[in-house]
């Protein structure tokens, strides 16, 4: 049941923010029984995949919110949170939100140096850790306290509660944290107004289908669950959470639950795409939503071929075979996608395009300089947006070099065309200056490899230049089936073009686990290079 005028009503709410949705939702008269959190795990004693009603999800966050209480904690402690079960993430940043305290999300796959090392260095006041993970703590150096388990976090009395903590829109909110391809992640921190900008603006508008029953495929200690989280209450929709994303995972969830909607990172649509779709019950989905790194064509077009869609014809409003695929450009640091274009079975605009930017968000493309370039002409994208992250946790310098001229640089090479859209080619460190002007891109050039090779499922390409010379090397999984013996070395260098073809050194068959990625799925170039770098050495 939704409450008439609900989301204007949140959406002109100068005391709403990305840390007490939830009690401002009740606050506004929605219904204590009416939808709200569905995990995958049991929460005190609820049964896995049993919806929690609003009334019962706050119930349960006071019970934490009063164990944390007693453990000492206050409003601006960091808390660092590491566990697998969404359950444990979610139901924690709420309760600790609740407190005013900072919960630090950690991602369960981390390795146990690497998040040592990231507790410590964000000093705060203790760790909250499921039993897998504290285990993995053992003998290690953290600074601070064990606090316990999210499950002992459970048994807290809700009466015990103390009244809920009132956010000022600087406050900080939650920490989360990149993907880590170099070592230990950056520790990402956004206010109670910066991860809320986004979610106030979509409140303000017309509701889009495929939200009001949401499977959430991303992963749950993610900036991205937070705000999904927010907008789910705000909708006052149903949001299943899932704890792993692997492609069967997500294939039997919407087989069993039936979601309308589903919200994940480029590397679940890229798994889905080893998948014979045609063999699962896909009909409920009308929206598939993109955030993170940009989608590759070939596997935005077997998703559309599924499910349906409203559109608007004479008649009426009419059901259309297929579904709606929303890709855009996001992350931690952005605090939602920046950008947004909408494809169909019967869209042709790809070739990494992105879209346009969110009404939000101001974008331009700039020089080494910081000075925009002309339209048409490649540079680095520069963001302005009130949802922008407000730094790196107790890293200064990290988060100053990544500002220029009023712009926080996101690491990525776009360019813009004359309608105002904008084309995703690298991130900047795993392109290569070619020189004479020229620079190779590796998600551009697989974007292509994909776009040209069907028996293709995933592809990586890795650029090396060293000692004045570039050379390619370009790794395919193959689709069941597909002849690994088969030679694509030709049909590879002419999807590559003249220029990034003539630097192909090998094209080689791997499986998805030959390739090194981070605990978010990405894949992690820069130790590719590093050991193409290493074997041209040898």
């Amino acid at each position: 049941m939704r409450t008439p005028g609900l989301r204007g009503l949140l959406a002109a709410d100068t005391e709403l923010g990305a840390g007490n949705m939830l009690a401002r939702v009740l606050a506004h008269g929605a219904d204590p029984d009416g939808p709200a959190l569905t995990f995958d795990t049991a929460v005190d004693g609820h049964p896995a995949q049993t919806p929690l009603t609003l009334g019962q999800l706050d119930e349960r966050v006071a019970a934490r919110a009063a164990w944390l209480h007693e453990q000492g904690v206050r409003p601006r402690d960091p808390v660092a949170v590491w566990a697998t079960a969404a359950a444990d993430m979610v139901l924690s940043f709420l309760a600790l939100a609740r407190l005013g305290a900072i919960p630090a999300l950690m991602n369960g796959r981390l390795r146990p140096e690497i998040a040592a090392e990231y507790i410590r260095r964000l000093r705060g006041v203790g760790v909250l850790a499921d039993d897998a993970h504290t285990a993995l703590l053992a003998g290690h150096e953290l600074g601070v306290p064990l606090l316990g388990t999210p499950a002992q976090a459970g048994t807290g009395d809700p009466a015990a509660a103390p009244p809920h903590y009132r956010h000022h829109p600087d406050d900080p909110i939650v920490i989360t944290h990149t993907s880590g391809t170099t070592g230990v992640p950056k520790a990402v921190l956004h206010s109670h107004a910066s991860l809320f900008a986004a979610t106030r603006h979509l409140l303000s508008m017309p509701q889009a289908q495929g939200t009001t029953r949401i499977l959430n495929a991303l992963p749950a200690p993610h900036t991205a669950t937070v705000l999904m989280v927010n907008q789910a209450l705000g909708n006052r929709a149903e949001m299943f959470l899932l704890s792993e994303q692997g492609g069967e995972r997500v294939l039997d969830a919407i087989q069993r639950w039936r979601p309308d909607g589903v919200f994940g990172f480029s590397v679940t649509w890229a798994e889905l795409a080893r998948f014979d779709l045609s063999g699962y019950d896909l009909d409920s989905v009308r929206l598939w939503f993109n955030t993170g790194d940009c989608s590759h064509e070939p596997h935005i077009r077997r998703l559309v071929a599924v499910g349906w869609h409203d559109t608007v014809t004479r008649d009426g409003v009419a059901r259309v075979p297929g579904s709606l695929f929303i890709d855009g450009l996001g992350s931690s640091e952005m605090g939602h996608s920046m950008f947004h274009i909408t494809h169909r079975a019967d869209t042709d605009r790809y070739g990494r395009c992105i879209g346009r930017p969110y009404q939000f968000t101001k974008v331009a493309v700039l020089d080494a300089d910081g000075e925009p370039v002309p339209v048409g002409e490649v540079g680095f994208l520069g963001i302005d947006s009130p949802s922008l992250f407000r730094g790196y946790w107790n890293d200064s310098a990290t988060t100053y070099r990544f500002r220029q001229r009023g712009w926080y640089l996101t690491g990525d090479l776009v360019r813009a065309d004359a309608e105002g859209r904008y084309y995703h080619l690298d991130r900047a460190v795993d392109s290569v200056d070619a020189g004479n002007g020229r620079r190779f891109f590796t998600a551009l050039s697989e974007e292509r490899i994909l776009a040209a090779c069907p028996d293709v499922t995933d592809c990586t390409v890795v650029i090396v230049g060293a000692a004045g010379e570039v050379v390619t090397d370009v790794l395919l999984e193959l689709a069941a089936g597909a002849d690994e013996a088969e030679n694509r070395t030709d049909q590879v260098r002419a999807a590559l073009g003249a220029d990034v073809g003539a630097t192909l050194r090998r094209v080689v068959p791997v499986r998805s686990d030959d390739i090194p990625v981070t605990v978010t799925g990405k894949v992690r170039k820069v130790a590719l290079r590093e050991r193409y770098l290493t074997e041209a050495a040898s």
